[in-house]
């Protein structure tokens, strides 16, 4: 088989890029090493209205709930409520989502092969196993949109992330405090370096966490979850099947080298700021398949790819990265105080109006030019100084 682009995994960022790649020209091939799109799914499944947009797909039946804000707990008890003035996020049925984006790739005539395994490449030869049997595809250009692991950024030589986060999650039955708000829990019991979650839907919940890697298995700290107050009083299930997974953070030097190119997750394209990847990954992906496109015809080197995402959203990810961070560097005490600061009715109200879950760095350079920011500089320390 020859083609001119193949985009190695079907998610998002994958069914995007294989359908901006042939819509601009390029006999494209997807291929999914799961018998079926969607399958298995590691997300929880938020994901903002312009992500939505990004993604060019309209409200669909993968639409589960619409969320308006956030209630977020400190480690000591304090409640902040962030509430948005119209619906800020979905949460969305991700087998159904990346089914629908998979067929508009199919529908610019993208093909696609299912229990499809990349196994290693050798220049423009691509070794995979389907059906049991090793098989060779000819492409010109290679697109890696295989997730965390990328074993096409592997086989390439290309650099890891720069950082990993582990994380845990299951669904249960929940009585949430308001169906339209999200819950975030801080603290370094359950969530070190990051923080834990429930994200209601039709009476039940995504309960999990993510948190920095260290030797304590991440099942533990799940428990501590299910133990804290606010979880413990609406949580109304038992801890059953649960999946395991990570986030990237920081993308690597180059996310490109020779014919080969990285998206999405497998370019650390995630926002450090809540491990959201759908939106940076769709921005990302419209330009890794257009390349890819004009790349296999020769009009365009690759490092064109390089250049214009990072320009599109590398200073993005930069200021995410230091905030995430600083935040990070916090102790419970100092969680503590930082949302009590946001809590202040003023601070609220800048909250509600700048707060965006795509561009966390407006919401920051707000916050940072108040006249009064002695308080937040003070709680973020010097790592936060060097943000602007």
């Amino acid at each position: 088989m020859k083609y001119d682009v193949v985009v190695v995994g079907a998610g998002p960022a994958g069914a995007i890029a294989s359908k901006y790649a042939a819509r601009a020209g390029a006999r494209t091939l997807l291929i999914e090493e799961h018998a079926s799109i969607g399958s298995p799914t590691q997300c929880t499944g938020l994901i903002s209205k312009a992500a939505l947009v990004e993604c060019e797909i309209g409200e669909g039946s993968f639409i589960l709930s619409k969320m308006k804000g956030a209630f977020v707990y400190a480690p000591g008890g304090e409640e902040l409520t962030v509430r948005g003035k119209d619906t800020k996020a979905y949460v969305i049925d991700r087998k159904i989502f990346d089914r629908a984006l998979v067929e508009r790739s199919l529908d610019q005539g993208v093909d696609i092969l299912l229990k499809t395994r990349f196994i290693d490449m050798n220049g423009g030869r691509i070794s995979v196993i389907a059906e049991g049997e090793q098989r060779e595809i000819h492409a010109d250009i290679i697109i890696g949109a295989d997730g965390i692991q990328s074993s096409v950024g592997r086989a390439a030589g290309i650099p890891r992330c720069k950082k990993f986060l582990s994380g845990i999650q299951f669904e249960a039955p929940y009585t949430a405090k308001d169906p339209e708000f999200v819950e975030i829990f801080t603290g370094n019991d359950i969530a070190p370096g990051f923080f834990a979650w429930a994200v209601p839907f039709g009476g039940i919940a995504r309960i999990g966490l993510a948190r920095s890697q260290d030797d304590i298995p991440a099942i533990s700290y799940l428990e501590r979850l299910l133990k804290h107050p606010v979880v413990a009083s609406r949580y109304r299930g038992s801890l059953t099947e649960h999946v395991i997974g990570g986030i990237p953070l920081g993308p690597p030097v180059k996310t490109t080298k020779d014919n080969v190119m990285l998206v999405g997750d497998a370019a650390g394209q995630v926002k450090p700021t809540s491990g959201g990847g759908i939106y940076i990954g769709a921005v990302c992906a419209k330009l890794a398949g257009e390349i890819a496109a004009k790349a296999s015809r020769k009009e365009a080197r690759l490092g064109e790819y390089e250049k214009r995402w990072r320009n599109s959203i590398g200073r993005e990810l930069a200021t995410g990265m230091r905030i995430h961070k600083s935040l990070g560097k916090l102790r419970d005490n100092d969680l503590d105080e930082f949302i009590a600061y946001l809590n202040q009715p003023q601070i609220r109200e800048i909250i509600t109006e700048y707060g965006d879950m795509d561009h966390p760095s407006i919401l920051f350079q707000k916050l940072i030019n108040m006249k009064d920011k002695k308080r937040l500089i003070k709680l973020m320390g010097i790592a936060f100084k060097t943000l602007f």
